[in-house]
């Protein structure tokens, strides 16, 4: 009897320390991790600028640890029922972590239900979740830029352009710069709060502004063209600036404007993001400025979390930068002469 209960006791604690290892050693037993990657929508340029990124970084680490790297990616095409649906498949292909640039910033509870009943990790990027839902378990993660920090920028390099030489803002030397607005999508917090924060930096410097008009074009370059063509048309030779939540919508101005046959800057253009097809816009001198995140460091932290996630190990040791379960990617304003130097070095 006492045998029997002996070999019992060994037993269940056997099969204790053998889940304590899966749990808490995953890394020893493991010689492949299964990421699955969502995005809001493939052909936005800085995501794919991103992905791309990702693509970099697991390959880079396979090399470095010899552990197999099998990237899931996948595209919602803008459509957030596809995207839940595409979480469910990842869960059930048996990926290790989830990497996702949600739809709806406002809809990723849904995506956390399916996550924490899997006991799946989320890093979250780009977009966002409420403040709610990043609370609800440990495992959840997001990177980002601060969407403040990006418009106080923005903002900052017409000020000094303005504080320099008034008239390079304020073409016809009446007194007031007049802008239009480029938004990106209304449910996106990073539009709101660019948009504020650029124009509230702007009057904080001291430069007379008048607004003419403003439009969403939802990030997308084409949107903003159109956009862009139909205020020329309408406000003919009074639009001396262009804010423009991002880079894609910036280009699709000046694709407006030169169609238009006015001149490369004489209608200034800012952007936010530094996409490599931003920067040759800068350097070409028809975007008059971005501000630049670090994208290759963005795209290695969401990997670099993915994978510790995967292995059961503490994102922090891999990213001390880690603000609890948020890491803000560093960024830099650009003009047209720091692209060119950058271009040189």
């Amino acid at each position: 009897m006492y045998l029997l209960a002996a070999c019992m006791g060994a037993a269940v604690l056997i099969g204790v320390w053998q889940y304590m290892g899966r749990e808490n050693g995953r890394q020893m037993d493991k010689n492949s991790i299964r990421i699955g990657v969502l995005l809001y929508r493939g052909d936005d340029t800085f995501i794919g600028t991103l992905r791309s990124g990702l693509e970099d970084r697991a390959k880079e680490y396979e090399q470095e640890t010899g552990i197999k790297v099998k990237l899931d990616i996948m595209d919602a095409k803008g459509s957030q029922n596809t995207q839940n649906s595409q979480v469910e498949r990842l869960i059930s292909l048996g990926c290790d972590a989830l990497c996702i640039n949600s739809v709806d910033r406002s809809s990723a509870s849904i995506i956390i239900d399916k996550a924490m009943d899997a006991g799946t990790p989320v890093v979250f990027f780009n977009r966002e979740p409420v403040e709610e839902d990043m609370n609800r378990w440990e495992k959840l993660y997001y990177v980002g830029a601060d969407a403040k920090e990006s418009a106080v920028l923005q903002g900052d390099i017409l000020v000094d352009a303005y504080n320099q030489d008034t008239r390079t803002l304020d073409a016809n030397g009446n007194g007031l710069v007049s802008y239009v607005l480029l938004e990106g999508e209304t449910s996106h917090q990073d539009s709101l709060i660019r948009t504020e924060w650029s124009i509230q930096t702007l009057k904080d410097g001291g430069v007379p502004l008048e607004k003419i008009t403003g439009g969403i074009a939802n990030w997308d370059r084409s949107q903003a063209s159109a956009l862009m063509e139909q205020w020329l048309k309408e406000y003919t030779g009074q639009i001396e600036l262009v804010v423009s939540n991002n880079d894609d919508m910036a280009l699709g101005a000046i694709d407006a404007i030169n169609r238009a046959g006015i001149g490369a800057n004489s209608i200034k253009v800012v952007g936010i993001d530094g996409t490599p097809v931003g920067i040759k816009a800068l350097e070409e001198g028809y975007l008059f400025g971005t501000v630049e995140s670090d994208k290759e460091r963005y795209s290695r932290v969401i990997f670099d979390i993915a994978w510790s996630l995967s292995l059961n190990q503490a994102p922090k040791d891999r990213v001390p930068q880690l603000d609890g379960n948020y890491y803000w990617c560093p960024q830099r304003a650009l003009t047209q002469a720091e692209a060119k130097l950058l271009k040189n070095q």
